[in-house]
């Protein structure tokens, strides 16, 4: 009788260091929001940040080749966590997304009403999750990650309460359609582990769809898409995107920016492992799928963004919302290609030099945004007229920003990075995608462009209110004499800007300018196999 198979898995805490640091942090920051006094509080964020540094810093050690853990005895192909070059790249892009979240976060303690450490917690948590994703090699872990990423931000949406305030509710449609699409996930990897018989994500590469039981095929390739469901909400994708406009304005707005970066980035990541990595024998399924939710979610974002009123109240969060949405079917334009292609490493590649760019200048945008907020709380739109001549840093910041999502110079890294989503589909053999990228891009230009400009221009005159006196009730109101105009409309705003929002501007855009100069330092992910 032959000796049982040892069932005891090695840990080597050096490949897993980014995730436990960021998880051990978030129970730390927990238990000393129990015994600090209320007065000493405000050390908790400063500590999150340091945490989340300290995870990045952690990813060193580990660029140097492709190393594994929580491997079971039969081979490489049944470990449950990687840390390659696809992870490691993932992981930098939302630990350092966290890490900018938490800058913009810490001059918000007002905000947060002696909920700091539940804040701080909840973030950490997060992105603990979320560095736990990309490295995940089995459903199980995957699913896992993905929950422990999303669960802590129902309730950093739901932290922004008060009089007219919209957190709760955002925070409850955000999570009834996020657990929605999480329980037809689940449903469909039963359906893939009835055909497969593993969890592995290249044991089931291996498995189907050849040695599926051909009584199980049909329930396999429901399998396939239903397992997708979730992955792709959590990356935004029409028609799955319903709950991010209202979700962004409800929410705090340092969280929304971190969802529009990390969120999107996890489930980014997950749709890919899953596709990719673990469904390449069913490309001719789940190909076509999302080269069309990649041209339905950025002709909806884009649309929707182009109709958007900058007169309204919450219109700016709303527009980077909506762009999101847009920017979102850039980022699975490669993920279509890659169905397509005999070695999908260079489409795989393209998507994450995407994404990068995308965090870097989508949370220095929202931090700008949070900047204005604090003059005025409306977010709206028209609130930024003017803003060189009050803020002038802070509108060539803004400017440029807006100038990467468009592609334009001097955001040479955003046109490097379209240019390079564009080729994978013309590779591909996908025209009409490659076409509907190409019109979409053109459609953002107006609102990019439109707000860049609008940063530039002078304040509007004041109007006097119109006489109530029936004899001129039907006059043109006249402007406001200038003397009730103020002397000085252009002074810097009363209050200092706080150093943490201070640096989260300054580390985003000195990251979009070296990008710019040297977009090599990213584009190499696209001229080369992730794995």
């Amino acid at each position: 009788m032959s000796a049982p198979t040892s069932m005891v898995q090695s840990v080597e805490w050096a490949v897993i260091a980014p995730p436990v640091i960021a998880a051990a942090g978030a129970l730390a920051v927990l238990a000393a929001d129990l015994f600090l006094p209320e007065a000493r509080k405000r050390l908790l964020g400063p500590a999150a940040a340091a945490t989340l540094a300290l995870a990045l810093l952690a990813l060193l050690p580990l660029r140097a080749g492709d190393r594994t853990t929580f491997c079971a005895p039969g081979g490489p192909d049944l470990c449950s966590y990687a840390a390659d070059r696809f992870a490691l790249t993932v992981q930098l892009l939302v630990l350092g997304g966290a890490f900018l979240t938490a800058l913009l976060s810490l001059p918000g303690e007002r905000e947060r009403r002696g909920h700091e450490g539940e804040f701080w917690f909840l973030l950490l948590s997060s992105a603990s999750g979320a560095a736990l994703l990309p490295a995940a090699r089995d459903l199980a872990t995957l699913v896992l990650a993905l929950e422990v990423t999303t669960l802590p931000a129902y309730a950093l949406v739901a932290l922004r309460r008060g009089p007219g305030e919209r957190g709760p509710e955002a925070a409850l449609t955000f999570f009834l359609s996020s657990i929605t699409a999480t329980a037809v996930s689940l449903l469909g990897i039963g359906f893939v582990y009835a055909g497969a018989g593993t969890l592995y994500l290249d044991e089931i590469a291996a498995r189907l769809p050849g040695e599926a039981a051909p009584e199980l095929a049909t329930v396999v390739r429901a399998g396939v898409v239903l397992t997708l469901v979730g992955f792709v909400f959590k990356a935004a994708a029409v028609p799955f995107h319903f709950w991010v406009p209202d979700t962004y304005a409800g929410a705090p707005l340092p969280v929304a920016g971190y969802l529009s970066v990390v969120g999107k980035a996890a489930g980014l990541a997950g749709l890919i492992l899953v596709a990719v990595r673990a469904f390449p024998g069913y490309g001719g399924l789940w190909g076509p799928a999302v080269a069309v939710l990649a041209g339905l979610t950025m002709t909806v974002g884009n649309a929707a963004a182009l109709r958007t009123d900058p007169e309204a109240p919450g219109s700016a969060i709303r527009l980077l919302a909506w762009s999101s949405v847009g920017q979102a079917g850039y980022l699975l334009v490669p993920v279509a290609a890659a169905a397509y292609e005999d070695t999908p490493g260079d489409a795989v590649g393209a998507a994450l030099a995407y994404g990068l760019m995308y965090a870097a200048v989508n949370l220095g945008a929202f931090a700008v945004a949070a900047h204005v907020a604090r003059r005025s709380p409306a977010h709206r739109v028209a609130d930024y007229r003017g803003l060189y001549a009050r803020r002038p840093l802070a509108a060539l910041a803004l400017a440029f920003f807006l100038l990467c999502l468009a592609g334009l110079p001097p955001g040479v890294i955003g046109l490097f990075a379209k240019v390079a989503v564009f080729a994978t589909a013309v590779e591909a053999g996908l025209a009409p995608l490659a076409v509907a990228m190409a019109v979409n891009v053109a459609l953002a230009l107006v609102y990019y462009l439109r707000w860049t400009a609008l940063l530039f221009r002078g304040p509007e005159p004041a109007q006097a209110p119109a006489p109530a006196d029936d004899d001129t009730a039907g006059e043109t109101p006249r402007a406001t004499p200038a003397a009730d105009v103020p002397e000085h409309p252009s002074e810097p705003l009363p209050e200092r800007l706080p150093t943490p929002l201070t640096g989260a501007i300054a580390l985003s855009a000195a990251l979009g300018l070296a990008l710019s100069a040297a977009p090599q330092l990213v584009l190499t992910l696209a001229s080369g196999a992730i794995w």
